[in-house]
C-alpha cells in the first residue's frame, strides 16, 4: 500500500519537470533558433531555455 502514493508522487514530479524550461548548452539553444544572454533577455525577446547558471536562452517572439 505504501508503493501507490510514492508512484503517484513520481508521476507528478515527472509531469512538472516537462513543463519547466529546459537546461541545455549554447549549442542546444542555437539549434532551437535562440541565443544565450547573460542575466535576462532583451526587451521583446522571449526566454525559451537556460544555457548555463548565469545565461538564459532567448529567442525573438514571432507575432502573426
Amino acid at each position: 500500500m505504501l508503493i501507490l502514493p510514492l508512484f503517484c508522487a513520481l508521476l507528478l514530479l515527472q509531469g512538472a519537470a516537462g513543463l519547466s524550461l529546459t537546461w541545455g548548452s549554447p549549442q542546444d539553444c542555437e539549434r532551437r533558433g535562440g541565443f544565450c544572454s547573460h542575466g535576462s533577455c532583451p526587451p521583446g525577446i522571449g526566454r525559451i531555455g537556460i544555457c548555463s547558471e548565469q545565461e538564459l536562452c532567448c529567442r525573438r517572439r514571432w507575432y502573426p
